[in-house]
């Protein structure tokens, strides 16, 4: 499974990638006004810094909900960096725009995806990613892992090669139970990454391993 991190953070992404495991980044309008990151020009760089820091796929979200507009800024964010994927949102003029940046072999996200239907519309579409958002899915008590598997299951019946990218990713156990269930991807914030490497049993583990070395040289 590919991990990407959730966030317009650069500190943050490049800790990511200092791991090792990083494949990639997903933000959106919100995350970036979360960082101060305000007018178009200044978005369109900090899209150009987030590529150049990362070696996978770097979702940029379209402001537009019609189809012209959609195609219009999509078409620019593709040009900004080869790795840009274009961020479209689950409706209908958006489908329309799937198929368009499909058609030129533009790399696109189907964002705010809530039900099997609407992914199997992205997939028909052409989408490369769907994102099925399964923390807000939780959060009205509906079970989002059990959308991942639905999603799972009619890719594989057809055979899809739309990515299912699993989003709104809260903790360590949604990541775990992704990956259990065929999920491609899963884009998180950092602790969700970072989360996986802690267990007490390590902890204890290593500090015996020390203070046992630490007695055997005193």
């Amino acid at each position: 499974m590919k991990f990407f991190i959730d966030t317009a953070n650069l500190d943050q992404i490049k800790e990511a990638q200092a791991l090792g495991v990083l494949d990639g980044v997903t933000t959106n309008p919100s995350l970036m006004a979360k960082e101060g990151i305000k007018g178009e020009k200044a978005v369109l760089n900090h899209y150009k810094a987030i590529c150049e820091i990362v070696d996978g796929d770097v979702s940029a979200e379209v402001i537009a909900t019609d189809f012209e507009g959609m195609v219009k800024e999509g078409e620019a964010l593709a040009e900004l960096h080869p790795q840009i994927v274009v961020k479209i949102p689950m409706i209908k003029d958006g489908i329309k725009a799937l198929k368009h940046f499909s058609d030129k072999g533009i790399k696109t996200n189907c964002t705010l995806v809530f039900s099997a239907g609407q992914a199997l519309l992205a997939a028909k579409a052409g989408a490369t990613y769907v994102s099925p958002f399964i923390g807000r899915l939780d959060d009205i008590s509906t079970d989002g892992l059990q959308l991942i598997e639905q999603i799972r299951l009619i890719y594989d019946n057809y055979a899809f090669e739309t990515q299912i990218l699993a989003a709104s990713v809260r903790h360590t156990m949604h990541v775990v139970e992704c990956a259990s269930i065929g999920a491609d991807v899963m884009t998180g914030p950092l602790s969700s990454i970072t989360g996986l490497l802690k267990h007490p049993l390590t902890d204890n583990g290593l500090a015996q391993f020390l203070a046992d070395h630490a007695k055997s040289n005193a």
